[in-house]
């Protein structure tokens, strides 16, 4: 793709549901981006992983699978086989572990939804199948999803996975948090219980931050000086923290600390219009196949949303 980097292609893919959202997300989230700063969810849940304890057990796997019932996985979670090539997170995988031969040692890493602060996932999505809520969970509500999988290209982190399985019902998949069935609850998600090295911490963001800059502090040569998620695109709820460079570990480097969306202004001027104006196309499209239907047949939300009160957009 000459002339365009990725971080400009990643915002390029959210003017068109930036441009249909914004009267929206004013309301919280309009003066901080006009302001130029950006204060997140401080009372927002996280998650801190230190990479520097992980054995690469995949007990986080086996829990996160359980808890969500997804599919047994074609090889068990006591196989160390998997690491043998570099995995993404799928409709049957909501959290993978990945080994890394960082030069003096494995170093194994846990991927799974970020939970950003500032979703790409969110602003690009016109018909607001993503919901930031108060606990600090990015969800997702398939009823209404329309399957444009522009989310899909908007996640800096190349995480919502397509459920390409079924022609019926194709819908995004990722991690939820355990929002319905823990986090609301105060609870931590399956995966941090289940974890027997203490890699993650569970508790809210802004004391998991000092949490790790007392880590690195404490630690002197143990870990690299920064903790990943603290600030990249806006912010994370899930951070870490390593004892090799980022870029050894698989993490992208080259984010940046402002959410995408305060980028859309400069893609206004240098993208195609055809990019602010799809989604109204979309959404006329979605309006027509929709009419007609019976809206009280029962067809709710997602059970993981329907109970959650709609909040305003960040």
């Amino acid at each position: 793709m000459s002339g365009i980097s990725r971080r400009k292609f990643l915002c390029a893919t959210v003017v068109g549901g930036a441009m249909t959202t914004l009267g929206s997300v004013c309301g919280k989230g309009g003066k901080a981006w006009a302001s130029g700063s950006f204060e997140g969810y401080p009372e927002g849940m996280g998650v801190l992983v230190d990479l520097t304890r992980c054995i690469g057990c995949r007990t986080c796997e086996a829990a996160c699978n359980k808890e969500q019932k997804l599919p047994e996985p074609d090889q068990p979670f006591n196989d160390q086989s998997v690491f043998n090539t570099k995995r993404r997170t799928d409709e049957s995988h909501y959290t993978v572990v990945n080994k890394y031969d960082a030069g003096q040692g494995p170093v194994y890493r846990k991927i799974q939804c970020n939970h950003c602060n500032e979703p790409g996932c969110l602003t690009s999505c016109f018909v607001n199948a993503y919901t930031k809520t108060k606990e600090g969970a990015v969800v997702y509500n398939s009823k209404v999803c329309v399957g444009c999988r522009t989310c899909m290209v908007a996640c800096p982190f190349n995480i919502p996975a397509f459920k390409y399985s079924s022609a019926t019902d194709p819908v995004i998949k990722k991690c939820i948090f355990c929002h319905e069935t823990r986090l609301k609850n105060g609870l931590p998600p399956a995966c941090v219980e289940a974890c027997p090295q203490a890699v993650l911490t569970f508790g809210y963001r802004k004391d998991l931050v000092k949490l790790g800059h007392e880590r690195i502090r404490n630690n002197a040569g143990r870990y690299v000086d920064q903790i990943y998620g603290e600030t990249e695109v806006g912010g994370t709820g899930w951070m870490y923290l390593s004892g090799v460079p980022f870029e050894q570990v698989g993490f992208d480097t080259t984010l940046g600390n402002e959410p995408i969306i305060s980028n859309v202004k400069d893609f206004l001027s240098t993208v195609p219009m055809v990019l602010a104006i799809w989604p109204a196309l979309f959404s006329g499209i979605h309006l027509l196949a929709t009419k007609g239907k019976d809206h009280g047949s029962g067809h709710g939300e997602d059970d993981h949303v329907k109970n959650e009160k709609e909040e305003p957009r960040p």
